[in-house]
């Protein structure tokens, strides 16, 4: 089974970073950094760690484990993180390299209902999740000590 690890980063204003990804022909839309857990990962934590490093050259706290989505053939673990800082002009995984994989565009947004419903983010399941979470106040609790 393909095991994806993505970050719910929220940064000290919270806001949430998200990635707008536009392709040639397609309306854009937002997700979560994040990717495949390697075989050489230690840990899926140390894969998350890894995969916020090559995306927007970032040190994030995992604060826990916040939904996990399932098929026959992929798990996706969703963590609820904090970062302080990031440099998008520093990031070094090999999808921004790639040709035709379009535009990977870094954006702050409202950790709001809102905030979550202005934007596409995919997949919906971790949209609907984060809105239930805000509205019913289980985000609560992100900052670390």
């Amino acid at each position: 089974m393909i095991e994806r690890v993505r970050a719910v980063l929220v940064t000290e204003n919270d806001t949430m970073l998200v990635i707008r990804r536009t392709k040639p022909g397609l309306p854009a839309y937002w997700v979560l950094p994040g990717g495949g857990v390697e075989a050489d990962d230690e840990s899926r934590e140390a894969a998350l760690h890894r995969e916020i490093h090559e995306e927007i050259a970032g040190k994030a706290d995992i604060v826990r484990l916040l939904h996990t989505m399932e098929s026959d053939d992929e798990r996706q673990l969703f963590y609820l993180t904090r970062i302080a800082t990031w440099s998008f002009e520093d990031r070094t995984g090999p999808e921004f390299s790639a040709e035709g994989r379009g535009e990977y565009v870094l954006e702050e947004v409202p950790l709001t209902v809102e905030g979550i419903g202005a934007i596409d983010l995919k997949p919906e399941e971790i949209a609907h999740v984060l809105r239930g979470a805000i509205g019913d106040g289980t985000l609560s609790g992100t900052t670390t000590a």
